[in-house]
């Protein structure tokens, strides 16, 4: 689910996707000449949570993810001086060490980038429905982010 950006638009790459996700997508779509410091996140699978080791893991979403993320965004564009803007979300199975998320911020000063892209990415994890099933080493599960 790729939500486009209408043309001058800061936002500039949405995505909830169940393909590989590429930090040199996302680094290129927050291109921008005016921006002098740009902020990008990156999200793996790690290897435990909760100190239990984690044997497998899937995100799956709800069908108005896309548009959730969209709001966020939205939100961290207007709340600060974006030039740019990127976020994408992988659903499905996933290894430990696979990407599972990427943002990246662009504005003027690096200061704005790194507040910009810490709220874009801490709203995307609170606010935009993706769930995440961790399967435990000892076979014992949970959900995180479900209601």
């Amino acid at each position: 689910m790729t939500a486009p950006a209408p043309p001058g638009d800061p936002i500039r790459l949405l995505a909830v996707r169940d393909t590989p996700l590429s930090l040199d997508e996302v680094y290129a779509a927050v291109g921008d000449d005016a921006a002098g410091g740009t902020a990008l996140f990156v999200g793996t699978v790690r290897d435990h949570d909760g100190g239990r080791p984690v044997a497998s893991l899937e995100y799956s979403c709800h069908p108005d993810a896309a548009a959730e993320l969209r709001r966020v965004a939205e939100k961290t564009a207007a709340d600060f001086p974006v030039r740019a803007l990127a976020a994408v979300h992988r659903t499905g199975r996933l290894a430990v060490g696979e990407v599972a998320v990427v943002a990246a911020v662009s504005c003027a000063h690096r200061a704005e980038a790194f507040a910009a892209c810490e709220r874009l990415v801490e709203d995307l994890k609170h606010e935009v429905p993706i769930w995440k099933h961790q399967v435990f080493a000892d076979g014992s599960e949970e959900w995180v982010g479900a209601c």
